[in-house]
C-alpha cells in the first residue's frame, strides 16, 4: 500500500441514542364527534395522536356537550385549560351507531338552514322539494359551524330555484347513547386480530412510539367493570411495559359512603388512581379522573417528564365540586382526609385555589408499602422498568460476552445516577449477580440484572408541637 502524502478527511457515524421517552402520555377511551371530519370511518377504534386543541378538531371533531362525547372533555381541559400535548385518544362511537331523521320541511333564511341536531353525517343528507333531489357540492353546500351544527347553503347557478324558503331535509345522526361499557372494553376479533376498545393500548406504542403512562375513560371508568379492564391493560403493555389507571369512583354517592363503594367494587389497585367526586370550572362539569390526569402531566413536565411528585396539592382548574346531578359537595378537610386514608384522591379549596388532595394509590389501606401505596413512588417504579426496556432494548441480539454484560451495567446504572443526582431518587444501583445467571440461562442468552431504587415518598404529614417557654419572661426585666 502506497504511503500518503497531504491532507485528508474522514467521516464516521454517532452510535444510534438510545431512545427516551421525555413526556408522559395519557390515552383516552370515549366517544367524539366525528361526523365533523373529513372521513368519519378512519377515527373509529383508531388510535389518534392529537398535539393541539385544533389538531384534535381535525382528526376527532368537538362538541360543548360533553356527556355525549366525552373525549371532548379531555381535550378541552389539556390543550385548552393546560396547554399540554400530546395526548392520545379512542374513539369507539362508530359511523353505524345511527338514528335517522326523515325528509321534512326544513325554512331555509337567506338560502341557508341549520340542521338543529348534533351528529349530523354530511354523506347522509337529502336535500329536495318532493320531487326533485338535489346534489351536494352542485346545488347545495355543507359546512359544520362553530358549535358544531351543520349548515346547509343554496348555491348560486345550481338547480334549487332562486329564491326557495323550503326545501325537504333528512339525514341521519350519530347515536352517543348506543355505546355502552362493552364497547369501551373492546376486544380482539379471533379471526381478523382486529383490537378494539381498551385493547387498543396494545397499539399505542406501534403506532406512536410512545409508551402509553395514564389510562382514562372519563365518564366511563366508573363502571367497575370498565375500570377492572384498564387496570389489567396498566399491569401489561405489549408485554413489555406498565402504566397506571386513572379512575373515577360513582359521584352519585356521598362521600360518607364511597370509601365503602371503593372497596365493595374492587377499586384496590397499586395501579390505580382512585378520584371523586366531579368538579366545575367556567360553567363546565369535569370530571375528576380528567382534572388530576392534566394535574399529574403538569407535575411531571416540570420534573422533565419524571413522576417524582405526588399530583396532590397541586393546582386543578375548578372551582366547586359537584355530585354526578350537579348538587354542590363541601367536602370539609378531615372528611377529605378520611377519603385520602381509604385510597380516594379527591380536591379541596385552599386559599390560593382548588387543588387535587390526596397520595394513595387504590391499594391504600390494604397495602402500606411506599411501592405500592404512594402514588409517585408506584409510578417511578412504573417509570424505571419503561425505561430500562427502551434504553437498553439496542442491546438485545449482542453477543453475550463480558463487554455486554459490563456495558449494560454501566449504562443502567450511569443513568440512575443521574436521576439520583437530580434529586428524583434518594438513591439506587444495578447489579449483575452469578446466582441469577447460572451457565445454562447464559448459554441459553438470557441475563438478569438487579435493580435497587429509593423513589422518594412525599411530605404526607408535617407535624408542630407548640408549648409554652416561660424563659423569654427573663427579658421583661432585663
Amino acid at each position: 500500500m502506497p504511503e500518503f502524502h497531504g491532507v485528508r478527511a474522514t467521516e464516521i457515524f454517532a452510535p444510534r441514542a438510545a431512545v427516551v421517552q421525555t413526556n408522559t402520555l395519557p390515552i383516552y377511551f370515549g366517544t367524539a364527534p366525528i361526523n365533523q371530519v373529513a372521513n368519519p370511518a378512519e377515527a373509529v377504534n383508531k388510535v389518534i395522536l392529537a398535539t393541539s386543541f385544533e389538531d384534535f378538531k381535525a382528526k376527532l371533531g368537538y362538541s360543548e356537550d360533553w356527556k355525549s362525547y366525552t373525549l371532548c372533555e379531555a381535550a378541552y381541559a389539556h390543550f385548552v385549560e393546560s396547554e399540554q400535548g400530546p395526548v392520545a385518544f379512542v374513539n369507539v362511537l362508530d359511523v353505524t351507531d345511527t338514528e335517522t331523521t326523515a325528509p321534512a320541511d326544513a325554512k331555509f333564511t337567506d338560502g341557508m338552514f341549520t340542521i338543529p341536531k348534533d351528529g349530523v353525517l354530511k354523506a347522509s343528507v337529502s336535500v329536495g322539494d318532493g320531487t326533485t333531489t338535489y346534489q351536494a357540492g352542485k346545488d347545495y353546500a355543507l359546512a359544520f359551524d362553530a358549535a358544531g351544527k351543520l349548515v346547509i347553503a343554496i348555491m348560486s347557478g345550481g338547480t334549487i330555484p332562486a329564491g326557495t324558503t323550503t326545501l325537504k331535509v333528512g339525514y341521519k345522526a350519530l347515536k352517543p347513547s348506543a355505546v355502552n361499557a362493552a364497547r369501551i372494553i373492546g376486544g380482539t376479533d379471533s379471526q381478523t386480530g382486529v383490537r378494539t376498545g381498551l385493547e387498543l393500548i396494545e397499539d399505542v406504542f406501534l403506532e406512536t412510539s410512545f409508551v402509553p403512562n395514564l389510562i382514562v375513560a372519563p365518564g366511563w371508568s366508573d363502571n367497575p367493570t370498565v375500570a377492572a379492564i384498564m387496570v389489567a391493560k396498566a399491569k401489561d403493555i405489549n408485554g413489555l411495559f406498565e402504566a397506571h389507571a386513572v379512575t373515577d369512583l360513582d359521584a352519585g354517592q356521598k362521600y360518607v359512603d364511597i370509601p365503602a363503594w371503593k372497596e365493595e367494587n374492587g377499586y384496590t389497585s397499586h395501579l390505580q388512581t382512585n378520584t371523586y367526586p366531579m368538579a366545575t370550572y367556567k360553567g363546565r362539569v369535569y370530571h375528576m379522573s380528567t382534572l388530576v390526569t392534566a394535574t399529574m402531566v403538569a407535575t411531571d413536565q416540570k420534573n422533565g417528564g419524571i413522576p417524582v411528585q405526588t399530583p396532590s396539592n397541586q393546582p386543578i382548574t375548578a372551582d366547586g365540586f359537584v355530585y354526578k346531578d350537579g348538587s354542590a359537595v363541601r367536602l370539609p378537610f378531615d372528611q377529605a382526609n378520611i377519603l385520602n386514608s381509604n385510597g380516594i384522591v379527591t380536591g379541596s379549596r385552599w386559599q390560593d385555589g382548588f387543588k387535587a388532595w390526596g397520595n394513595r394509590t387504590g391499594a391504600y389501606p390494604e397495602f402500606t408499602d411506599a411501592q405500592r401505596a404512594f402514588i409517585p413512588v408506584r409510578r417511578m417504579f412504573s417509570y424505571i422498568k419503561n425505561n430500562l426496556v427502551l434504553r437498553h432494548w439496542q442491546q438485545v441480539d449482542n453477543p453475550l460476552d463480558r463487554r455486554l454484560i459490563e456495558s449494560v451495567t454501566d449504562g443502567a446504572n450511569i443513568w440512575i445516577n443521574g436521576l439520583v443526582g437530580a434529586g428524583y431518587l434518594l438513591g439506587g444501583r444495578v447489579e449483575f449477580w452469578a446466582s441469577d445467571n447460572p451457565p445454562d440461562q447464559l448459554e441459553n442468552g438470557k441475563m438478569k440484572y438487579r435493580v435497587f431504587i429509593t423513589p422518594p415518598s412525599m411530605a404526607q404529614e408535617i407535624g408542630f408541637t407548640v408549648e409554652y417557654d416561660p424563659i423569654y419572661l427573663a427579658a421583661l426585666a432585663a
